[in-house]
């Protein structure tokens, strides 16, 4: 037996009935030989890990933009520590570890430079739209490689609808949407209190009451209060103590933070550099890279050029305005 075929049947026996099991996935856009020692889910979690969207990661906004200090977080170490808390959640539930993890290291890699800043500005340029969940999942059909990661059904189910009005199909899934705030809220808090925009003191009295009063407290009792709350049930939920209470401090930082603090106080340059290279590389696509000027024989100039700029990272992207924009000293 290959030891595949072990692992196979290892999770039918000690997973949960409502584990997502590798062996019954709904399958890969594309056929292909499975691996002798891997699982579907394991080999899923390998392409995205080895990626290149993923390795751009670490040059990409969570909030602040390019900030000075080395211990605030990206957009990398964001998703790490989404991956950490969810499958803490999926181990503890006997949910499958190794389809919530492809899920979590995948679920941000369409991501724009600048972070939700450059996402707002692509939705309103670009005629297709443009969100950051339709975007992870395109850059694994698609963008990756010759012909994308040809991943599984479950965990392109999960990176789609990690975020938005639709539900995952799988428990696994389910679990990247709360990690998922779980890890921002609470990072994000971290970060901003090291950057003096809030104090500790300044977060609402009965969130912090109800949730924790320092970071790591706070996402020891999200986990605790999901797990009690999903055992042995076909759902994953939090109690609606923990869940109002998350949702109120969600809210605080949005009217403290996100929207108009000091750490957004440059979202308006990074806006108008995206915007500047959208016109522009729509007007001169030689100015496209190699890579992205081979997409326009599949795809119209909006949509290269939008995956294109979605690709960047914080620093490329400046580089690349001043490649355009700014004139060099005359030698």
């Amino acid at each position: 037996m290959l030891i595949r075929e072990e692992l196979e049947k290892l999770e039918a026996q000690i997973l949960s009935p409502y584990a997502a099991k590798s062996a019954d996935s709904r399958g890969r856009l594309r056929e292909e030989k499975e691996c002798d020692i891997r699982t579907r889910f394991q080999r899923d979690r390998d392409r995205i890990l080895y990626s290149k969207a993923f390795r751009r990661l670490k040059h990409k906004t969570q909030v602040f933009l390019s900030p000075e200090g080395d211990h605030y977080r990206t957009r990398l170490t964001h998703t790490l520590e989404v991956s950490q808390i969810a499958r803490t959640i999926a181990k503890s539930l006997r949910l499958n570890e190794d389809l919530t993890e492809a899920i979590a290291l995948g679920h941000d890699l369409g991501h724009t430079p600048f972070g939700h800043a450059g996402e707002r500005v692509l939705n309103e340029i670009c005629p297709h739209g443009f969100k950051h969940n339709e975007q992870s999942l395109r850059v694994v059909d698609v963008l990756e490689k010759d012909n994308g990661l040809n991943l599984t059904w479950e965990v392109r189910d999960g990176i789609l609808n990690h975020t938005g009005n639709t539900i995952p199909s799988t428990l696994e899934g389910q679990i990247i949407r709360y990690a998922d705030r779980i890890a921002y809220i609470n990072h994000d808090i971290d970060d901003a209190i090291r950057g003096g925009i809030i104090s500790e003191d300044s977060l609402p009295k009965e969130c912090v009451k109800v949730l924790g009063n320092t970071s790591g407290r706070r996402i020891n009792n999200m986990i605790v209060d999901i797990i009690a709350n999903s055992k042995d049930r076909n759902t994953i939920k939090m109690s609606s103590e923990f869940q109002e209470a998350m949702d109120e401090l969600r809210e605080f930082m949005f009217d403290n933070v996100y929207i108009g603090s000091k750490a957004k106080k440059d979202e308006m340059k990074a806006q108008n550099i995206i915007k500047e290279l959208y016109n522009y590389l729509k007007k001169r696509p030689e100015f496209l890279s190699e890579e992205a000027a081979k997409m326009l024989q599949h795809s119209d100039i909006d949509r290269v050029v939008c995956d294109y700029i979605a690709g960047m990272t914080d620093r490329y992207a400046v580089k690349k305005f001043h490649e355009i924009f700014i004139p060099e000293s005359w030698h």
